[in-house]
């Protein structure tokens, strides 16, 4: 009977960045365990994709196209959910990335939108469903990054933003305890289309791999895999906690010298 512990039956999931990568694999993750799916991203032909391919597993899906800095459309998403569905018992806050970025080359305004993206936008939407999700003692998972502990050059705005969002995951956890469960994943380098650019020299590629203890980099449906987990009633005695899916790394594998510019 412990399978039965992953199901997710009758409940309603909100995925932002949800048209690509780890958000779309979570969001059809949800959707075949047995959730209802909202996923949110800036374009709306890939929403659509995701929300036809969840419709073929018979949930009901929409897509709603969100820039999740923009505060009236962080609002009217959360208006459409309710509208919608009337509640929300999954949060899962995906969106987010920076490009890396020589600190003495960092702009303040570079900083704060950083900010903005990866800790802000997450915070608010939290905040906006805490009633409902205290209504329904649902689930929040925050996609955090191995760059929020480990370090390497180039990330201060990126690593120390996902710093923050670990952190105000324990906060979170906390503060909302017992009907409310916060937690995060920090993953490691994830084949998607956000890192494929990156990875298109072999010699590179190979190089990320060869610093990775388990030889490869990750899929998106195994860190899909871990929000399930943490989102479904197999993980109703977890909270506040960061779950590290990356690989086995304990030193950053990411093989470009970024020069410090002093």
């Amino acid at each position: 009977m412990v399978l039965e512990k992953f199901r997710v039956d009758g409940k309603v999931a909100l995925v932002t960045g949800g048209g690509r990568g780890i958000g779309r694999a979570s969001a059809l993750a949800l959707a075949e365990a047995g959730a209802d799916i909202v996923v949110a991203a800036r374009r709306q032909d890939t929403l659509d994709e995701v929300c036809a391919e969840a419709r073929k597993m018979g949930r009901k899906a929409i897509g709603v196209a969100t820039d999740v800095c923009d505060e009236a459309q962080r609002a009217a998403l959360v208006d459409r959910v309710t509208s919608e569905f009337g509640a929300v018992d999954i949060l899962v806050n995906n969106a987010g990335g920076w490009p890396p970025t020589a600190a003495i080359a960092l702009e303040s305004a570079s900083f704060e939108e950083a900010f903005r993206f990866n800790v802000i936008a997450g915070f608010e939407l939290s905040k906006r469903l805490a009633p409902t999700l205290h209504a329904r003692r649902g689930s929040i998972v925050n996609i955090s990054s191995a760059m929020g502990h480990l370090v390497d050059s180039g990330f201060v705005a990126y690593g120390t933003c996902k710093a923050a969002v670990d952190h105000m995951t324990r906060l979170l956890a906390r503060e909302w305890a017992p009907t409310i469960r916060v937690n995060a994943i920090a993953a490691g380098a994830t084949m998607t289309d956000a890192l494929g650019p990156f990875v298109e020299d072999e010699s590179l590629l190979g190089q990320m791999k060869e610093r990775t203890p388990l030889a490869r980099l990750g899929e998106a449906d195994e860190i899909a895999a871990m929000v399930l987990f943490l989102a479904s009633p197999a993980g109703a005695w977890i909270s506040g906690k960061v779950f590290e899916v990356d690989g086995g790394t304990t030193a950053s594998n990411w093989p470009w010298p970024m020069p410090n510019g002093l």
